[in-house]
């Protein structure tokens, strides 16, 4: 069923779902799934909603300036999305396959309801995997000494696709500060570890080396301090004093793929509000 997603986070106050709701009411509005958040300690009010495209009379365009003079009320951060257009999804990858191969399988059965329109990886291992599934790959090898030329070329190859979302599916590589600025909240990394713990390289051994029983993987939108940017989701496996760095890689391996999916599902059905250095998910 085609839905219209509105999403709203402004000042909190009084009257501001009575006022939505009118609205949604008065144009005939089906609203098929309603979330609302009050965040005590910000002093800010999170909401979304599924309305039925067909209740209502106007195209996004139409609601957008129906909308306004409310949105201008509450002083809103506001958007409104087609159900039915879909985000374009490009994927970055080095050699690691578990979270790519995870990404295109749940594609190519249908779970992720997105457009891929190209992977891009630093390495050329996983390039048949990809074409497989009919999709383009781009190598652009990251040279040490010369890293701007790589990132031009990605920033470029990302233009050209006309991404919505970049997905770093253990890609690897610290992305530039310009990138991650003119893609904020919308470049999206798994790292395998339960942050705000072992940010950086190598997070099993670190764990192991401090002997923990928990081990997790976070994904989280990309900023330009590194392992730092909001939380969209995390989950955690138990680990004992037997396993050694290779068990909580393995171990590891399985929470990334589910915990990349689901940050990924997230973002693509507009469950994701972020305010500060913080997110409201709406699951």
């Amino acid at each position: 069923m085609r839905t219209f997603r509105l999403v709203i986070a402004c000042p909190d106050g009084v009257g501001i779902v009575a006022k939505v709701s009118n609205f949604l009411a008065t144009y005939n509005g089906w609203i098929t799934e309603a979330s609302h958040h009050s965040d005590n300690q910000s002093g800010w009010f999170f909401m979304r909603h599924e309305i039925r495209a067909d209740s209502l009379p106007f195209d996004l365009d139409g609601f957008r300036q129906a909308f306004s003079p409310i949105a201008r009320e509450f002083s809103m951060e506001w958007r409104i999305t087609d159900s039915a257009v879909k985000k374009r999804v490009v994927l970055m990858a080095s050699r690691e396959s578990h979270c790519l191969a995870d990404l295109l399988h749940r594609w190519h059965s249908g779970e992720l309801d997105c457009e891929i329109p190209c992977v891009i990886a630093n390495h050329d291992d996983l390039r048949s995997m990809v074409e497989w599934h009919g999709i383009p790959y781009h190598h652009v090898p990251v040279v040490p000494h010369d890293k701007e030329t790589a990132f031009a070329e990605v920033s470029r190859l990302v233009g050209e696709y006309r991404a919505d979302v970049v997905v770093l599916a253990r890609y690897m590589q610290i992305l530039p500060p310009q990138l991650c600025r003119e893609f904020a909240h919308r470049v999206i990394n798994i790292h395998h570890s339960f942050l705000p713990s072992f940010v950086g390289a190598k997070p099993y051994h670190q764990a192991s080396l401090r002997g923990v029983k928990l081990i997790g993987a976070t994904c989280h939108y990309v900023t330009e301090e590194l392992d730092a940017g909001p939380i969209i989701e995390q989950d955690v496996v138990r680990v004992t004093h037997r396993d050694s760095v290779e068990d909580m890689v393995r171990l590891g391996k399985d929470v990334e793929k589910m915990v990349l999916s689901r940050g990924l599902r997230y973002h693509l059905e507009d469950r994701v509000l972020v305010h500060d250095n913080k997110t409201v998910v709406f699951d």
